[in-house]
């Protein structure tokens, strides 16, 4: 494959999308805005949840914001772009990765949920809804916020699959629905949780 294919197809766009997924928001929010190392409190994560437990709600929010944006514009523009399923795929895929295991971050990130709903959002808003219908679902009714977001991480794909998605959004959901159950279970399956999100236990 030559420079101008590689361009023109882009497959670019998913090597991208890991360093724009490795971009730790609430790692450097929490270091500019209390010198701390998120990762070192809470729950041991850079997500928004734990930003919220460990600086309030306004922070979080920021982080929420640009965590979720980083997920839904490299996939957004892959769409735009018209670019082939398995780019979009990957750009999607590839972006969670990033914020899970960042390279800027000795890859100790977040739980990758806000940058996949970006994501989701991005290829297909109706998708997206249902994907966050579902996560909420299963976090209220398992009352655990690791175990219901694997769990619905697992379930995603055959749920499309029943609302009849068969094309770019399914093969998505199912490669990163899966990338997200195995993080979740790698770090958070056995965590106790005082409250479903907002648990200040060390």
């Amino acid at each position: 494959m030559n420079m101008q294919l590689f361009l023109s197809s882009g497959w670019y766009l998913p090597f991208l999308a890991y360093l724009i997924g490795s971009f730790s928001f609430s790692l450097w929010i929490s270091k500019l805005i209390a010198g701390i190392d998120i990762r070192e409190k809470g729950s041991g994560h850079a997500t928004t949840t734990n930003t919220i437990r460990q600086l309030g709600w306004l922070p979080g929010v920021i982080v929420f914001a640009l965590d979720f944006s980083k997920g839904f514009f490299p996939s957004y523009f892959a769409v735009f772009k018209g670019y082939s399923t398995p780019v979009i795929l990957l750009t999607a895929a590839l972006t969670v990765v990033g914020h899970c295991w960042p390279v800027f971050a000795q890859f100790r990130g977040g739980m990758g949920l806000a940058a996949a709903g970006g994501a989701f959002l991005a290829i297909n808003f109706a998708g997206g809804m249902i994907t966050l219908t579902i996560l909420i679902s299963m976090v209220l009714l398992y009352g655990h916020a690791a175990r219901g977001s694997a769990a619905a991480s697992i379930i995603l794909a055959p749920v499309f699959w029943l609302f009849g998605y068969r094309g770019t959004l399914f093969w998505t959901v199912l490669v990163v629905g899966w990338i997200l159950a195995a993080r979740f279970y790698q770090q958070d399956w056995n965590r106790e949780y005082r409250q479903l999100w907002l648990d200040k236990k060390e």
